[in-house]
């Protein structure tokens, strides 16, 4: 963590020389001097120092400047570091504006020039401001900030984005106190948002995400020209496979369109997973499934997504959505789903202002002591209902049956008959969203009676099934009726081509239609959506990939 800021300004260099000198000789330890000549350098930097979360803990400026006043500039700079102490460096002269800045300014001292020696006039002096200063002081948040509205579809996706991919930021609502400084020191406007301001002081309006990967390191490029196996999807499954294949030699890569974890790493909480008897967070599982990954030499590549696959030889081609081209030997699907949308009036028009699908938990600290619903009674359901109840004031999961017991696990059943602000609203369904800028209302209608009923609703979580991310596949794979990819002894079947399988050996148990190229996880038609069976089938994969391997 950054130390403090002492922040010394005066015009002449022999004085600046000798106050820098003397702060540092005795407050190098616990703060950072930072000096200047020109207060109007001096108001500059600090707006850079504000975007990177840095803090002044005192201000020493003198009184008689070309440029501005001290008292001048410590009137502008404390608009930017309100507590910040604040010393003027003064001549017997100019004492009547000393004594009038205090009333003025809320000056903390005045100190006569010169201060020799330093050991009685002015260490006792700055030690008595520091100590009450450090009184009050909480270290400000180090990192990314994501300014914008609250409630923004735009702020949403970015914001998402972050969290997704483990990067920690802060989220600064333009409403408040913060927003409204942060928007008037970098003179921006609300066409400007959303805005992100990196570590270092960087200001980017309306960033694209891709622009974002770049800066916050995220590998956008790849190196190898050949690749013994290219992984497409970095859910459980991706990340198994990418674990094993590049700990047994294998050059590997994993491409990721968005961000890893998959549907699982947005879980709250998955509880039953072998090995975690207390349970833990999809986000903690994706940390260390790259952690590891990356140790035996993954290279990991996102976000981009492959847009299509073709063959040449026995090479496959991925081909990215950027245009670039990447070689491969073999490829390992793992694509995963995504939730399916809700065809209703006015959801479209909210989603990311309200509307969510999937757990979203970077908008759950939005959600305090508001009102939120759940559209779905599956686990992924009752985990956001479960971990939303710590932050809205009430939590409502709307079903179309009686009850859960028909859809969800019997230990989240009881844990959300245990929360009292949770209720289920059941026989019921959502006929309409409506608000102005973001959700304000739900339409919720009683599936036997028709009885219609409007509530007051400040989020919408949608968790009502998913589909198989495969259309970008086209026709080089073999999929079912429902778009999920089709595996081993399925490629004995035939269509009106002939028989799917051309080679003469058997299929291997995860391979598609086309030789080499495997599917494993949720995207697999007749796969079990568990996360230990994705994390099984994604290992599994890489066994025949060898074997494939072995035979070209």
């Amino acid at each position: 963590m950054s130390l403090p800021i002492i922040f010394a300004i005066d015009d002449d260099r022999q004085v600046l020389n000798a106050i820098t000198q003397d702060l540092k000789a005795y407050y190098r330890k616990e703060y950072r001097i930072l000096s200047t000549l020109s207060a109007t350098e001096a108001l500059e930097s600090l707006v850079t120092l504000k975007n990177r979360n840095e803090t002044v803990a005192m201000f020493i400026s003198d009184q008689r400047m070309p440029e501005m006043e001290g008292v001048d500039f410590l009137q502008q700079a404390i608009r930017i570091y309100p507590d910040a102490k604040r010393v003027l460096l003064t001549a017997y002269s100019d004492t009547n504006a000393a004594i009038k800045a205090i009333n003025d300014l809320r000056l903390d001292y005045y100190l006569m020039k010169p201060w020799d020696p330093p050991e009685e006039k002015l260490y006792p002096v700055l030690n008595d401001l520091l100590d009450d200063w450090q009184n009050g002081y909480r270290p400000d948040f180090k990192g990314i900030k994501v300014l914008g509205y609250d409630f923004s579809a735009a702020s949403y996706h970015i914001k998402e984005f972050l969290a997704s991919n483990l990067i920690p930021y802060l989220s600064v609502d333009v409403v408040t106190e913060e927003g409204r400084q942060l928007m008037e020191l970098n003179h921006l406007t609300a066409e400007d948002l959303p805005v992100v301001i990196f570590e270092n002081g960087e200001v980017a309006k309306a960033p694209a995400i891709i622009d974002i990967a770049a800066k916050i390191g995220l590998n956008p490029t790849f190196s190898n020209e050949i690749y013994d196996v290219v992984i497409i999807g970095a859910g459980p499954a991706g990340l198994a496979a990418a674990v094993y294949g590049a700990s047994e030699g294998l050059k590997t890569l994993l491409v990721e369109r968005h961000a890893p974890g998959g549907q699982a790493g947005t879980s709250s909480r998955i509880e039953n997973y072998l090995g975690f008897p207390s349970g833990l967070s999809g986000a903690e599982l994706t940390r260390r499934a790259i952690t590891q990954a990356t140790r035996f030499g993954t290279e990991f590549l996102s976000p981009q997504s492959v847009q299509s696959i073709r063959l040449k030889a026995n090479y496959k081609i991925l081909c990215l959505e950027n245009g670039a081209e990447i070689n491969a030997k073999a490829v390992v699907i793992t694509t995963g789903v995504d939730y399916r949308k809700l065809d209703t009036v006015g959801i479209e028009q909210f989603a990311g202002a309200g509307v969510y699908y999937g757990a979203a938990t970077t908008e759950a600290a939005s959600c305090r002591d508001r009102v939120v619903y759940i559209l779905g009674g599956g686990n992924s359901a009752g985990q956001a209902a479960v971990y939303l109840s710590k932050f809205a004031r009430q939590v409502f999961i709307v079903i179309r049956r009686e009850d859960l017991s028909a859809t969800m696990s019997a230990y989240l059943i009881m844990q959300i008959a245990g929360i009292d602000n949770i209720t289920l609203v059941s026989n019921s369904e959502i006929t309409a969203a409506k608000g102005n800028d973001r959700l304000e209302q739900l339409h919720i209608q009683h599936v036997q009676t028709r009885e219609e009923r409007i509530v007051p609703a400040d989020a919408l979580y949608i968790f009502i099934g998913a589909r198989p991310y495969t259309d970008w596949l086209g026709e080089l794979i073999m999929k079912d009726e429902k778009g999920y990819v089709k595996t081993g002894r399925e490629m004995k079947s035939f269509d009106h081509f002939g028989k799917l399988w051309k080679l003469e050996r058997e299929p291997y148990l995860l391979e598609t239609s086309c030789p080499g190229i495997f599917a494993a996880g949720d995207v697999r038609s007749g796969a079990m959506s568990r996360v230990a069976s994705a994390v099984g089938e994604g290992s599994m994969s890489i066994s025949m990939v060898h074997k494939y391997l072995a035979e070209i």
